[in-house]
């Protein structure tokens, strides 16, 4: 293998240690995380720490009302596994109920998008089944940052600054917790969201009154989360209330508490690609995940390692590759409890080799080509952009996108951990940020807004239906080197993440960087997919580049046909990832928005 390192100066060390290492999107979660292995809990304590902080920390990106996947690897079970903790959609959510009301696409904020809030229940699973610790342990963290405040990140004050006049005129709960004073909390001040303090509190304070030790306690605080008090603040607020959302109009939502009584997080082996002595492991078509292993068999066919990771050849290969795998996507990715989804055939040497062959080396795609599997898939209508509808800009960056009336191109979070009994976790919670509905009273936050990404033509892979689970961008990885668990990596970005995600998986892998050099170097990507989020609009053979990337590679890269946009140096991925090699443990964390941290010793 050739090794090609066109940038040697990283931003900051690849973390390498012995003992555990915790790579986040926040220096805070990132801590708490590390402070949770040094009182002696494993990964999966330390995650759930981690997960609850970053609640907290990074409101705008994630929070109690949201989805995760999470994708382990439990050194005592000897197995990958993935935790789904992506929501269903409500019983009243039928593709009927949303044409009555007008509507073609589900509107990207509001009530009308949420599905059942699912991060809790898989935290209290990881916790009960995998972790150590118990609750009071990896909660009081978070309810001490809640209760006493924690700085304010510039681009959560940027995105509330951008949504204040909506929470003024049409959701004066989340104006209550947001805007304090009705002024916009600047960046780096004290902010303090006391009612979701209050929450989880007392969400402890019952689990911890009925004695029992500590699977008990996480049971009694999972039932108090379904069918106590908070199932019943949401049921209240989504039966009675029509709130204005980015459609224009107000309506109510279609949440019950009875959907959430009847909901719990599932465990679930992983999808696999073998790519050369790597095995990496990837959540289910619930999920975009696959298409990391989808674009994984298309380039196998290619002489990768002698490539400069910067030049247009290397950039056009991944960028082709990516067209084929997300038109898949579109075709044949849904929920597998309602769909059979080709898996086996989409990741078999035949109908990639079949598929490499759509691969111009000289000339890009223009057109959406998803393979053909007789009697599989559907035909998804595609939109262009419109900038009536969209708000926002679509070209994507490190932060997402948001416009004034909440609608985003994909807000997350993301950690990784491994401990130094090689207990690995990797993990992408997202949903239920500010900005996509408005707070619950008593509560202190708002659902998610994952049930957007559904269509409402019947007929398709991932069209609208009762305790369905929607396709989620979300999207951890997992990979293993030689048959050991090697590699947990992943970052936030909607469609981007598994385009992001590969990149730098390819960078380490055929080019010899480190983590930390794979993470930092430039960064690239498309919007020729059809999006996840509302108005669901693509744009035909569309390519984003860091100004980083060679002024002759972008030259280049135009005269391929590439539609491209130059966008600022560092403003593309939010990636983190950990390894463990020979009895060492590594971390390392982006540079990107000034956020991400890896620490470890």
């Amino acid at each position: 293998m050739k090794l090609i390192n066109p940038n040697p100066f990283t931003t900051r060390p690849e973390i390498v240690g012995t003992f555990g290492v915790v790579a986040s999107t926040h220096w805070i979660a990132t801590a708490v995380g590390m402070g949770i292995l040094e009182k002696g809990g494993n990964a999966f304590d330390a995650a759930v720490a981690t997960a609850f902080t970053l609640q907290v920390v990074e409101p705008h990106l994630n929070g109690p009302g949201g989805d995760v996947p999470l994708i382990l690897n439990a050194v005592k079970r000897g197995k990958t596994e993935v935790i789904c903790g992506q929501g269903s959609m409500p019983a009243l959510a039928t593709i009927a109920h949303y044409k009555s009301l007008g509507l073609d696409l589900i509107p990207g904020t509001g009530l009308l998008p949420a599905c059942v809030p699912g991060t809790f229940d898989s935290y209290m699973r990881l916790l009960r089944d995998y972790g150590t610790m118990r609750l009071s342990d990896v909660l009081s963290p978070a309810i001490g940052y809640y209760l006493n405040g924690h700085p304010m990140v510039e681009r959560a004050s940027a995105t509330i600054a951008t949504v204040a006049d909506n929470f003024r005129q049409h959701w004066p709960t989340s104006a209550a917790v947001f805007l304090p004073g009705n002024e916009v909390p600047k960046p780096a001040s004290l902010f303090r969201n006391t009612a979701v303090g209050n929450t989880y509190a007392r969400i402890l304070k019952e689990a911890e009154a009925g004695g029992g030790g500590r699977g008990a306690e996480i049971e009694r605080a999972r039932r108090t989360w379904s069918q106590g008090f908070v199932a019943e603040a949401i049921d209240r607020f989504y039966t009675h209330q029509e709130i204005m959302d980015v459609s224009g109009q107000r309506n109510k939502g279609v949440l019950r508490g009875d959907d959430m009584a009847k909901w719990e997080a599932t465990v679930e082996a992983p999808l696999t690609y073998d790519y050369g002595r790597y095995t990496v492991c990837k959540a289910g078509p619930w999920s975009q995940s696959p298409v990391v292993l989808q674009q994984l068999a298309l380039l196998d066919g290619y002489d990768l390692d002698g490539m400069d990771p910067t030049s247009a050849d290397f950039i056009h290969l991944v960028v082709e590759a990516s067209k084929l795998a997300f038109a898949d996507r579109e075709a044949f990715y849904g929920d597998p409890k309602f769909v059979d989804v080709p898996m086996a055939t989409l990741l078999s040497d035949a109908y990639n080799t079949d598929r490499r062959k759509l691969i111009d080396a000289q000339k890009a795609s223009l057109e959406q080509r998803p393979g053909k599997v007789d009697g599989y898939g559907g035909v998804v209508k595609l939109r262009r952009a419109d900038a009536t509808r969209l708000g926002v800009s679509a070209s994507g960056a490190g932060e997402p996108t948001v416009g004034r009336v909440g609608q985003t191109t994909g807000d997350t979070v993301h950690f990784d951990i491994v401990d130094r009994e090689g207990n690995m976790i990797s993990a992408t919670p997202s949903g239920g940020w500010l900005q996509s509905s408005p707070a619950i009273p008593g509560l202190g936050f708002c659902l998610g807004s994952r049930a957007q990404m559904f269509w409402l033509e019947p007929g398709l892979p991932a069209s609208l239906a009762p305790g369905k689970r929607p396709r989620t961008t979300l999207s951890p990885s997992l990979a293993f080197k030689a048959g050991q668990p090697y590699l947990a990596f992943g970052t936030p970005g909607g469609d981007y993440q598994d385009q992001w995600s590969l990149t730098f998986f390819l960078r380490h892998v055929h080019h010899g960087m480190n983590l930390q050099e794979s993470i930092d170097a430039p960064m690239f990507h498309t919007d020729h997919m059809p999006s996840s989020f509302w108005p669901r609009s693509w744009q035909p053979a569309s390519l984003t580049a860091e100004a980083r990337l060679p002024a002759k590679t972008i030259a280049a890269l135009g005269r391929k046909g590439h539609r491209v946009s130059v966008s600022d140096d560092w403003s593309q991925g939010r990636l983190a990832a950990v390894a463990q090699v020979d009895g060492m443990l590594k971390a390392a964390a982006n540079p990107r928005g000034m956020q991400g941290y890896a620490v470890g010793r």
